[in-house]
């Protein structure tokens, strides 16, 4: 895994603690600026990263981006993009 890769993998796993959280946080926290983090980590990937993650991150399926990050791409059920997995 990359630098860049990994730092994509803390701030997805920061992001699913933060929702986490909301129902019983007061204030509510502020996502934009995870999102904007995630956003500038998607765009410093190499054009070689695997299709099916820059796939993930640029529809913001962030989910499945995690998963295939931790090596569990099997669990990530197909979607309805057709023809980006073959």
């Amino acid at each position: 895994m990359t630098q860049t890769e990994n730092d994509i993998l803390k701030t997805l796993l920061e992001l699913e603690s933060t929702v986490a959280q909301m129902a019983t946080s007061n204030p509510k926290p502020n996502l934009l600026p995870i999102f904007t983090r995630l956003e500038e980590l998607t765009k410093q990937l190499p054009p070689k990263t695997a299709p099916d993650l820059l796939h993930y991150l640029h529809k913001k399926s962030y989910q499945k981006a995690r998963l295939w990050l931790e090596g569990r791409d099997a669990e990530n059920a197909a979607g309805n993009c057709h023809g980006h997995r073959e």
